[in-house]
């Protein structure tokens, strides 16, 4: 028994020798999935049954995966609806509580961001150990509870405890929603299903202004907090009928060997999951892994960088509308809620010209390297995003400087929202081919600067038109962005490959190192054979 119980350790030790190898040489990130070529080493080795194995999420009818492809979408919207739902309400919230500071009351607002840039940190590594579907619907439960909370807030600072809470539990959706679409789609598939999900951030915070508006002109503040928990509600329990299958490969062979144990009467099963990372060494790598990313990676640092100055300029305008739109143009709370729909017209109108024209080129390109695709053949679109994107500011800016008719400074948030479709999908599609494994951690990193990024422009905002005016106060935001979607995008186009495989290297021997070192510790009289 003792020799049986060597040998089975000796075995053990060998597969994960040549698995960290095989996972050297190719890199981490295209190392087998299941590991099915190491059975000829470890017969009790548990793999997929094959290449058209239906357990497998990347072999999953086409119905299905657009059903979850659909449910995730959803939970993008709902997510953002919350957070700028509040903002035609902080005025009036603002007088019952007492507030006076503007920056306290935009504060109200964006701290829900500060949820959002949290989140992920730990959302997508719980999902990489425990799976996507049970962190989504306990998230979606704390969401709703959150809400409820915010709808019977009585001071500022339950309000602003309950919208941080409500932003850390709304943030799992887009932590995990890149990660979950990875899961079921192939790369030449995958840009279809990311411009439904990166729709949902962009549309969501632009219908929620346009309903509270209303609300908040012909009922009480708290109206606009009890539509959201309908809303919440809604979607929870349409997520829990539809979306029960788990998409994470490695959670699915991890419960696969379990069954066969308990089937089989068999304890020695396993997958290779199992026997070459603890849950605890597993948990720290994966809760550090998106902050070592932005560290480490100057390639994501870079395209997060661009995103998270469009994204935070969103909720700077969201924030500053109904200053606009009430102060300069006189409108009622509910006409000047409608002015949000200005960028969503242009997020309609880019996902309907991008999307098509992403995959096009995508395609073209990978054709033209004999069929290898890369994840830089994303990004040319790009630029198209930072010529739109730096126009809308300036036209948005100047027309709301000089008081021109209300429909002009919307055509400048039109052009912007436009704008915003193609960086979005580029740069989500990027980040998933460049980490198809770690997709999710990959995409709470650029979450979580993009965050930040939502959380901070609200708070400097006026200020800044006070001083500067609509037209200084956008063009200095245009003079920025003009750098970030033109010239890094073409520096990453043409230099970014070599840049992204040395980070992905650190990344990697990063890993290997905590690996190795929780290893020795577990079984120090191991040699490697």
């Amino acid at each position: 028994m003792q020799l049986e119980s060597l040998r089975r350790q000796e075995t053990l030790q060998k597969l994960r020798t040549v698995y960290s190898r095989q996972a050297e040489k190719l890199g981490e990130l295209d190392a087998p999935g299941d590991a099915s070529e190491f059975k000829d080493i470890d017969k009790e080795l548990v793999t997929w049954d094959g290449p058209e194995d239906p357990e497998n999420p990347r072999n999953f009818a086409s119905a299905k995966k657009w059903r979850i492809t659909l449910i995730v979408s959803l939970y993008t919207f709902v997510s953002p609806f919350a957070s700028s739902i509040a903002a035609p309400a902080a005025q009036a919230y603002a007088v019952e509580f007492g507030i006076t500071n503007s920056t306290i009351a935009s504060m109200t607002v964006s701290i829900f961001l500060i949820g959002f840039a949290l989140g992920p940190l730990f959302m997508a590594p719980l999902s990489e150990l425990f799976g996507r579907v049970i962190v989504m619907q306990v998230t979606t439960i704390l969401f709703l509870t959150f809400n409820i909370a915010c709808a019977v807030a009585n001071s500022t600072t339950q309000m602003i405890v309950f919208r941080l809470l409500a932003g850390l539990a709304g943030s799992a959706p887009l932590a995990l929603g890149g990660g979950i679409l990875s899961d079921i789609w192939a790369p030449v598939d995958l840009a279809r299903a990311m411009a439904f999900f990166a729709l949902g951030p962009l549309l969501g915070p632009v219908c929620a202004p346009i309903i509270a508006g209303f609300v908040v002109q012909n009922a009480d503040w708290r109206w606009v907090f009890w539509i959201l928990v309908i809303v919440c509600g809604v979607t929870m329990v349409i997520g829990m009928i539809v979306f029960r299958e788990e998409t994470y490969a490695v959670i699915i062979l991890n419960r696969k060997a379990a069954r066969l144990r308990k089937e089989t009467g068999n304890e020695n099963l396993h997958t290779v999951f199992e026997v070459t990372e603890d849950i605890k060494t597993g948990f720290w790598i994966a809760i550090t892994r998106p902050v070592k990313m932005l560290v480490m990676n100057p390639v994501l640092l870079m395209l997060g960088l661009f995103m998270a100055f469009v994204y935070g300029f969103l909720y700077l305008m969201f924030v500053t509308f109904p200053i606009l739109f009430q102060g300069e143009y006189g409108q009622t709370p509910g006409i000047a809620g409608l002015n949000y729909l200005g960028p969503g017209v242009g997020f309609m109108v880019g996902l309907a010209a991008f999307t098509p024209l992403l995959q096009k080129i995508y395609l073209r390109l990978t054709a033209a390297n004999n069929g290898v695709a890369k994840p830089e053949f994303r990004l040319p679109i790009l630029l198209f995003g930072g010529v739109l994107v730096t126009a809308g500011l300036f036209w948005y800016g100047w027309s709301a400087e000089k008081k021109l008719h209300w429909i002009m400074p919307l055509i400048g948030t039109s052009i912007f929202g436009a704008g915003m479709i193609p960086v979005f999908s580029a740069v989500q599609t990027y980040l998933i081919d460049m980490s198809p494994r770690y997709a999710a951690s990959a995409v709470s990193a650029a979450t979580l600067f993009r965050s930040l990024f939502g959380f901070a422009f609200p708070l400097f905002g006026r200020q800044m038109y006070d001083k500067l005016g609509y037209g200084w106060g956008n063009s200095l935001m245009g003079f920025i962005a003009l750098p970030l979607g033109i010239l890094f995008p073409l520096f990453i186009y043409k230099y970014g490959e070599p840049l992204r495989i040395s980070a992905e290297r650190r990344m990697e021997e990063s890993d290997a190192k905590v690996r190795a070192r929780a290893l020795a510790r577990s079984s120090p009289s191991l040699s490697l054979p």
